[in-house]
């Protein structure tokens, strides 16, 4: 806190140097998102100087796999600040603007778009497979520097009370901008019914902004309100801190389209979600390989074949995790739902089996009594097979594993999967196959 967030920049002869945003002093005018620094300081920071300096950490690991199962942002991390915590529920969100809040098919007598009836129909795909919120992002509001006067197409109001019925919580969209300039917002969406905020573009890391997060995890905290920062840097543990603060986006997730690809992915658990959540926004369900890939909201479309965009869901952590595509797909491929939906946001155990940086991951996570496997693996090799052992399982115990793997056409047709089912017990060996691109997600219970 009160510290501009730091960055590595190689010098070119194996070693680093590191950067850090100088304060800012003024401002100007520049859009509904942001403001202009228009003076900066000679310094970085202006702090007390009986202070701790922010820590830092750097991990080096006998093999990759360590690296998954890092743990020291919460080892090092500032304790719980809040009393009470009994309010803050992670979940799976159902999201509208990937997809362009477009459900079509016979079942849909409406007009979709930004308006009343389609946030219903979203609220009761949520409440159907027990997915605790819906995101409203842009346009949910009349305008985006007001957030006290809702789009009259939408009729918020309506929704928080429909929501309310269904067991369905409403998570509200807004510019970082927005929230600086009506910081008793926080009241105001409590008392609405508002459950969290998504708070976005806030795109700089200098002392300033850093801590605008944390003035915002604390206010939110008081009115029990969650939050997603979007547009953001990475974690460095205010999240637990302030346990209200559910995810961060700092990464490049599924809305860059063509520019989210596996060969990049691939690094992210080993480096960004090792060190804190991420709002990476997987559950794609039109999958392409990169060499055939187009993609255009409303018919958003991920690189990556089925099995992969399921395994996200396991490899990936987010306190906050979306389901970004559209419910008129995920009602047309059910299993695949069904599956994403019983996946935790939250784990009690994590155990990586396989993992090379940037290449393949496979890691087994264990909430409660179940355990999950996911596997991704890059673009680098038409096939990969491992061959893992299940010795993680407790050994008293027979399960029932339903897994989800690529398809025989998979490498052409990102689309083939095939969901099977077995029985499994703890020291039996399974074999993992994936294709360029491809993935492994499973259930064992």
């Amino acid at each position: 806190a009160d510290y501009p967030c730091m960055f590595l920049k190689g010098t070119g002869t194996n070693g680093a140097i590191s950067v850090f945003s100088k304060a800012p002093l003024a401002f100007a005018e520049n859009s509904d998102r942001s403001v202009k620094i228009t003076q900066e300081a000679d310094y970085i920071a202006k702090t007390k100087g009986t202070r701790n300096y922010p820590w830092r950490y750097f991990v080096i690991s006998k093999n990759d796999k360590q690296l998954i199962e890092n743990t020291m942002t919460y080892k090092l991390a500032e304790k719980n600040q809040l009393q009470n915590v009994s309010w803050i529920k992670p979940g799976q969100v159902s999201w509208e603007w990937w997809n362009d809040a477009s459900p079509y098919g016979p079942d849909v007598n409406f007009v979709s778009g930004y308006n009343l009836d389609t946030y219903k129909y979203y609220i009761d795909f949520a409440s159907k497979f027990g997915i605790p919120y819906i995101i409203m992002d842009e346009g949910w509001a009349k305008s985006t520097r007001d957030p006290y006067t809702p789009n009259p197409k939408v009729d918020l109001h309506e929704l928080i009370r429909y929501g309310k019925e269904k067991n369905v919580g409403i998570v509200l969209w807004l510019t970082w901008l927005t929230v600086e300039n009506n910081f008793d917002l926080f009241k105001t969406f409590n008392e609405w019914g508002v459950k969290g905020l998504k708070i976005d573009f806030m795109d700089r890391s200098d002392q300033w902004m850093v801590n605008f997060y944390e003035r915002v995890a604390r206010e939110a905290a008081k009115h029990h309100l969650f939050v997603d920062f979007h547009g953001s840097f990475k974690p460095a543990g205010l999240e637990y801190k302030y346990p209200n603060v559910l995810s961060y986006e700092g990464v490049r997730g599924m809305e860059q389209m063509g520019g989210c690809y596996p060969d990049n992915s691939l690094y992210l658990p080993f480096m960004r979600n090792a060190v804190g959540p991420m709002d990476y926004t997987p559950g794609a369900m039109i999958s392409m390989q990169p060499n055939v890939y187009r993609s255009e909201r409303p018919n958003a479309a991920s690189i990556g074949t089925r099995a992969y965009q399921l395994a996200l869901f396991v490899v990936f952590e987010s306190g906050l995790q979306m389901l970004a595509d559209n419910p008129t797909l995920y009602y047309r491929n059910e299993d695949c739902t069904r599956f994403i939906t019983q996946v935790p946001v939250t784990w009690d155990e994590t155990v990586a089996l396989e993992a090379k940086a940037g290449e393949y991951v496979i890691v087994a996570k264990r909430k409660g009594d179940k355990w999950f496997i996911g596997g991704m693996t890059n673009n680098g090799k038409k096939e990969r097979e491992f061959t893992i052992k299940l010795d993680f399982l407790n050994k008293d115990r027979s399960y029932q594993m339903t897994s989800f793997e690529d398809g025989i056409n998979a490498g052409r047709q990102a689309m083939d999967y095939r969901c099977k089912s077995a029985q499994v017990k703890a020291g039996e060996q399974l074999t993992i196959k994936m294709v360029r691109n491809g993935g492994f997600a499973a259930v064992i219970e």
